[in-house]
């Protein structure tokens, strides 16, 4: 048999409490591609990722090893399980179509470059610890307002998914919205069914119900 490195195994390093959209988003990735892999966890109060074990070249969690092969940054993981494990013999993670493709990658880098007080004043911490009932800053008005702009023109009322299949971005907006929808902060009707929808696929269930231990703050 010839010998295919993508059968080496996979090893995904996240955060020791559960609670990083970056490390759910490259671990619903790999559920959704149905590969075997393990999770690793990494203590990041006791600085486990500076370890010189830890051989991701950024030192940033979530990291995937795959044989030898270290990456982090959890975009570049997707894309790469994206083209390692490429359709038909494994599940989509981006839309066919190249014009959706777009816009996929581009609510992607937006979650994880903008929107800065929402992903302060609504942490993941209050997703999957204990909720806030503290009112947004004008600061996070404004990012809320651009949000829901954004999801007015992406969301249809007849469907729970960007686009006509699911995709890996559905995953990271609806985590971005989780932040709001869990902390009982409004959204409009169409917003929540399609959060909630999303937050019941098998693959963000896994990782929302792991067990998680005593909340640290670092």
């Amino acid at each position: 048999m010839r010998y295919d490195g993508r059968m080496e195994p996979l090893t995904l390093y996240i955060d020791h409490h559960w609670i990083s959209p970056y490390a759910m988003s490259a671990f619903v990735a790999l559920e959704e591609k149905g590969l075997p892999y393990t999770v690793k966890e990494v203590s990041l109060p006791k600085q486990e990722h500076r370890a010189p074990q830890y051989l991701a070249h950024t030192g940033r969690v979530p990291a995937l090893q795959h044989g030898d092969y270290w990456l982090a940054e959890s975009q570049a993981i997707i894309e790469y399980l994206a083209e390692t494990f490429p359709f038909p013999k494994y599940p989509r993670l981006f839309p066919e179509d190249l014009k959706e493709r777009g816009i996929c990658r581009e609510i992607m880098a937006w979650v994880r470059s903008d929107l800065g007080p929402i992903r302060e004043e609504r942490s993941t911490a209050t997703v999957w610890y204990e909720t806030t009932t503290r009112p947004l800053s004008q600061g996070g008005q404004h990012a809320v307002a651009r949000l829901l702009a954004a999801c007015e023109r992406l969301l249809s009322d007849q469907r729970t998914t960007l686009f006509g299949q699911w995709c890996i971005a559905d995953a990271d907006l609806a985590m971005m919205l989780q932040r709001l929808n869990a902390n009982a902060d409004p959204l409009p009707a169409k917003v929540r069914a399609y959060v909630e929808a999303n937050w019941k696929r098998p693959s963000i269930q896994k990782w929302s119900q792991h067990p998680r231990p005593e909340y640290v703050p670092y």
